[in-house]
């Protein structure tokens, strides 16, 4: 049986890191993947999702030029050409992954599911190895909800929604998260009739309220959505899928049919497939590893990191855990993850962008200021006409660092950087209030808000 300085389970971008990291100090490492290389990001996640995103926005601008005094139209739109771009992204990616994976020294390849048997002892392929330190990165899957008839269903998920070679002609999608609006957003623009059934009063119900709220209106211009919406049943018919829904609030039922369905309710950890009881790694009621502030587990020089713990499911996240993880595997003095820190954004029309606490979670813990700001309050703001789009502050009223800040508009996952940084050295607002902006350009926005607190 080999034994390695290092072994790290999951091929992701998360996994990769460590594992990199100790193949450069010369460390003997394994690596274990059941899957594709890349992990969810490269395969299913970010690259190929914000692939076809790009186009779809693209679509977007076009049919609301006219209000610019541009009149344009779309003579063709050739889905299996930007869903080939969209895999050509994704064949790219991983095989350059592949390639420093081979190129690389004192690492060791197992490309299987791997499971434990005994402390620190996994076997890949009938092949048991050993690790003295453990990083176990083998991430999530898409959660499918206990729904009545759904094992008769043909269902999409997030993964296989990927295989399309045509654009149905309508699509039910069950969620409203930000993979279920994202993909709304994009078969919406490609020609697709959507409808979107979300169980919560809004989608993206973590996000602030005046938030989801903009999104809710403007997704509504080009997506049915039905929220406080309870899935009774689905049953798969000739001509596509029929679900049965009722309102939680009245119980009135309602029909929908759809040549396509697809379901994003959320994502459950992979943990259950490792067998962790073999090595005593604890994990939580949702079956996601548990972990400290240091990234360790339950046992001794096991550490896990990325979506297997449940704690920000974004890729910049589980590229810091891995930092913060490799970080307190080889020094004396360990660091915090910081998730506070961590920003998301959602890749919807219009975009949103995020980071810290909400205005109703500061107030439970904090004397707060809040400031607003409409992309209309600045020069370039007004000259896009982005009347709805605006970005909204939370502020420790003693100490004036921010704690949560929140765009929805054009470009919010570019604006919400300098916000951020400031959060992440813990300054005050005069780390963007004193800096100066570039006058008219869209990033006025942001000291602007900053500057209407009260």
């Amino acid at each position: 049986m080999k034994t390695y300085d290092v072994m790290v389970i999951g091929a992701g971008d998360v996994g990769l890191g460590i594992a990199f990291k100790a193949a450069s100090d010369g460390l003997a490492v394994a690596l274990v993947e059941k899957g594709n290389v890349g992990g969810t990001c490269i395969n299913v996640g970010c690259v190929p999702s914000k692939t076809l995103i790009y186009s779809a926005d693209r679509v977007t601008d076009i049919r609301e030029a006219g209000k610019l005094g541009i009149q344009a139209e779309i003579t063709s739109m050739e889905f299996p050409a930007i869903m080939r771009r969209m895999k050509g992204a994704v064949e790219t990616g991983r095989d350059s992954i592949m390639g420093a994976i081979r190129d690389t020294e004192h690492l060791d390849f197992y490309h299987g599911e791997g499971h434990f048997v005994r402390d620190y002892t996994l076997e890949v392929n009938g092949e048991k190895i050993k690790g003295k330190k453990i990083f176990i990165a083998a991430g999530a899957r898409p959660l499918i909800p206990s729904m009545k008839g759904v094992e008769n269903v043909a269902f999409l998920t997030n993964e296989n929604i990927l295989e399309l070679e045509k654009s149905p002609e309508n699509l039910l999608i069950i969620g409203g998260g930000y993979v279920a609006a994202e993909y709304g957003h994009f078969f919406a623009a490609t020609g697709t009739r959507v409808t979107m059934v979300q169980r919560n009063e809004r989608l993206l119900p973590n996000e602030e309220p005046e938030i989801a709220d903009l999104l809710m209106k403007e997704m509504g211009r080009r997506v049915e959505i039905q929220t406080n919406a309870e899935v009774l049943e689905l049953t798969q018919g000739v001509n596509g899928c029929t679900v049965v829904t009722a309102d939680r609030n009245t119980g009135a039922q309602r029909h929908i049919t759809a040549e396509r369905i697809m379901v994003a309710t959320g994502r459950r950890s992979n943990a259950d497939l490792l067998m962790l009881n073999n090595t005593g790694v604890t994990t939580d009621g949702a079956n996601f590893i548990r972990v400290n502030d240091h990234l360790e587990t339950h046992k001794k020089n096991i550490w896990a990191l990325g979506d297997i713990i449940g704690k920000q499911m974004f890729t910049h996240a589980g590229d810091r855990e891995a930092e913060v993880a490799w970080h307190n595997a080889t020094h004396k003095k360990k660091m915090k993850m910081n998730f506070g820190a961590v920003p998301h954004s959602v890749f919807t029309h219009p975009q949103i962008a995020s980071i810290g606490l909400t205005e109703e979670q500061a107030k439970k813990e904090h004397e707060i200021l809040v400031g607003k700001a409409r992309y209309a309050d600045t020069v370039m703001g007004s000259a896009m006409m982005e009347e709805e789009g605006f970005a909204k502050a939370v502020v420790e009223k003693n100490t004036k660092k921010i704690l949560g800040f929140h765009i929805i508009g054009p470009w919010a996952s570019v604006l919400i950087q300098e916000v951020v940084n400031a959060v992440a050295n813990q300054s005050d607002i005069s780390y963007i209030t004193g800096s100066m902006h570039i006058f008219p350009a869209l990033s006025e926005l942001i000291p602007q808000t900053l500057n209407n607190l009260q």
